[in-house]
């Protein structure tokens, strides 16, 4: 009876001690809701407080899923502040740097609003614990990702090339049968004229080679238009003046009687040598879609678009003009010398 009278007491003071931390929990979690504001509501340079959990991270910047479902783009300065939010009074907050703001951290953003759901960053404060199960996170998920993101690549390569091989085949199946067709009448004309029968089989051979001349010249290209399309930093996103140019380029493109468009996407020196790759790869496939969306570019006419990051810079990346020219992607127009000229 003593036994089942203990076992008793201590269920109930398991259950109060339940109830206790789920209150508190509940408090704290209604008190952030009450609390963070809305960034719609905010007005420019207005000083304003987050709270929420990092969902996607770019080279100066990340976005911020506060506790009501909004999305909050969060811009980095070399002036905002990263320490640690500590609950210990008595020893002083550790210090971090950019590098460490992961995707799923939960921090407290504390800045000035600078549009919808837009805010420069003064100070951001997160756990040491939230920062320990971050990393630990972080270390396992991003090996995952980049191994799918390499098979995506692959995949997506493989299905454009096999379509700019169809198309090639097409033409050269077009030019070939033109060239039997040719040598064929050559040779009846050749046949039938009796004493120009020496003279038609030398018209028949030269356009036989004429033709095979051709032939063998379809992998012979000249850039016709070359242009640099700018991106913001830490951006795959085109401006009004980057679609502008690519209308122009289209143009230009539908213009030709052979083309293909090569697309190949650079970055500024800013940010880790991976994330530059992955950034100058989306900004090659931005210039694509948009080309294919709004002006009808068959995929086969766009050769395999290729980020190759921050290698090959045409300017200066230690001066801010320099890295402006650097974020980039470069779109040239190539027209084959045979088909054009027919």
């Amino acid at each position: 009876m003593h036994d089942t009278q203990k076992r008793i007491v201590n269920g109930l003071l398991i259950a109060v001690l339940t109830l206790i931390v789920a209150a508190f929990a509940s408090s704290a979690v209604n008190n952030a809701v009450a609390q963070a504001p809305a960034a719609r509501s905010a007005t420019s340079g207005e000083k304003v407080t987050f709270e929420g959990v990092i969902v996607s991270r770019e080279a100066e910047s990340f976005v911020l899923q506060t506790v009501q479902g909004t999305n909050v783009t969060v811009r980095l300065t070399s002036a905002t502040q990263i320490k640690e939010k500590k609950s210990n009074i008595f020893r002083k907050a550790n210090a971090y740097t950019a590098s460490q703001l992961l995707r799923g951290l939960n921090v407290e953003v504390k800045g000035r609003n600078e549009g919808a759901n837009q805010v420069v960053a003064d100070q951001i404060r997160a756990k040491d614990v939230d920062m320990r199960v971050a990393r630990n996170v972080e270390s396992r998920v991003e090996p995952v990702e980049k191994e799918l993101a390499a098979t995506e690549v692959r995949l997506s390569q493989s299905e454009k090339n096999a379509q700019q091989l169809s198309g090639q085949i097409a033409e050269v199946s077009t030019l070939t049968n033109a060239a039997r067709s040719a040598a064929k009448a050559a040779q009846e004309t050749a046949d039938s004229a009796g004493s120009a029968a020496k003279s038609a089989s030398a018209n028949a051979t030269a356009g036989i080679e004429k033709t095979n001349a051709r032939i063998n010249g379809l992998d012979d290209y000249e850039a016709r238009t070359k242009a640099s399309i700018l991106f913001k930093v830490g951006s795959a996103v085109l401006s009004k003046d980057a679609q502008a140019e690519l209308d122009k380029i289209a143009q230009e493109a539908k213009n030709e009687k052979a083309y293909y468009i090569d697309i190949t996407g650079f970055a500024s020196s800013e940010g880790s040598e991976d994330i530059n790759r992955r950034l100058s790869q989306r900004r090659a496939e931005a210039v694509i879609q948009y080309l294919v969306e709004n002006h009808d570019i068959p995929l086969r006419r766009l050769l395999t678009p290729m980020g190759i990051g921050e290698k090959r810079p045409v300017a200066d990346n230690t001066t801010r003009e320099g890295r402006t020219q650097n974020r980039r992607v470069e779109v040239t127009i190539l027209v084959n010398k045979i088909l054009a000229a027919k």
